[in-house]
């Protein structure tokens, strides 16, 4: 063998393992840690007011169509970060269809339940119920064979005051404000003096107010008592048409 050859050397690496247990720890710790963020949004969440409640619930009901529609923001200068989640217009719309949604319910129940009471059964084709663009309006017209007052009087009778605790059962289910409206028609007050027509539809609102609360309506939720006497005639063709003497009951849609 020439002395001037080489010795050929193998070198074996042994590969050696990280540690006790490699590095499934590392797997284990980043589990713990999204767990505890997990935890942390979850106790953030429930300290937060109900409108930022609705928007994390709306983001996770749908993801896509709350990232298209809604406006975020954050106000990073404030500790408890505000979330505007809708634009204040699409907000209004939602909640109005869904007031309207509560209010037809209502006036359907309220209906049947008339229509099964023969004591009322005369009296539906007195009530009109109406969407208008402040909320609900129930009309309770007079009629020449049932009036609810009689003739320049602010007392109602029991069929009416019966008939309008009834009503009252169904609002005092709404948080709503409510207007009441007293109808007259044209006829001059016999009395003479200073007492009008404008003083007599203002007592038989509250008539009807007193009504309504035995029935079941807060005192809280009525808003406002209006006389219109016969400034808001519904024949204004026929001035003294008995159809012109009426309450009106509006249930107003929730101020936004």
């Amino acid at each position: 063998m020439s002395d001037d050859k080489q010795p050929i050397i193998v070198k074996k690496i042994i590969k050696k393992g990280g540690g006790h247990h490699g590095g499934a720890w590392k797997v284990a710790y980043a589990d713990f840690v999204t767990a505890m963020m997990a935890l942390f949004i979850v106790l953030w969440i429930l300290g937060q007011d109900q409108e930022v409640k609705e928007a994390v619930s709306g983001y996770f009901r749908d993801p896509v169509g709350f990232s298209l529609k809604s406006k975020a923001m954050i106000d990073r200068t404030n500790t408890s970060a505000q979330i505007t989640t809708m634009n204040q217009n699409d907000l209004e719309r939602i909640n109005k269809e869904e007031e309207e949604r509560r209010f037809e319910e209502m006036k359907e129940d309220l209906t049947e339940e008339l229509s099964q009471d023969e004591n009322f059964v005369s009296l539906l084709d007195q009530m009109e119920i109406e969407m208008t663009e402040d909320g609900m309006r129930i009309e309770m017209l007079e009629s020449e064979n049932d009036a609810f007052f009689e003739l320049g009087s602010s007392v109602l009778s029991q069929k009416a005051s019966k008939f309008l605790e009834l009503v009252a059962s169904k609002l005092a289910n709404f948080p709503n404000k409510i207007a009441i409206e007293g109808h007259t028609d044209s006829r001059p007050l016999n009395s003479g003096g200073s007492y009008t027509n404008y003083e007599l539809s203002t007592d038989r609102a509250n008539s009807a107010r007193r009504a309504l609360i035995n029935g079941g309506v807060s005192l809280a939720q009525i808003d406002e008592i209006i006389g219109y006497a016969d400034r808001r005639l519904r024949d204004a063709k026929d001035p003294y048409n008995v159809i012109n003497r009426r309450i009106s009951i509006i249930l107003k849609y929730i101020d936004r």
